[in-house]
């Protein structure tokens, strides 16, 4: 995964951040017994993962790397046009 920057975008980055954020808030309400801000925090925390996905559906996550084939046959025929080049 190394390799392939497996969550090095904005999308990845934004997503975490808003369900830390929710995660914090939601942690903060079990201790006050708070359950409407329980439930604040969790849907801040669904939140997070529909904006992670639509910015990565818009084209800010993770592109395909040319580092990573999906079959060997792919990746044969890669070294080969760059060995006859």
């Amino acid at each position: 995964m190394a390799a392939a920057a497996h969550g090095h975008t904005p999308a990845a980055w934004t997503g975490v951040i808003i369900s830390f954020v929710g995660f914090g808030i939601a942690g903060v309400a079990m201790i006050l017994p708070s359950v409407l801000l329980t439930c604040v925090g969790l849907a801040v925390v669904l939140a997070g993962g529909v904006v992670g996905k639509a910015m990565s559906m818009a084209g800010m996550g993770q592109q395909p790397s040319a580092n990573v084939y999906k079959s060997v046959e792919e990746q044969r025929a890669a070294r080969e046009a760059l060995a006859a080049a």
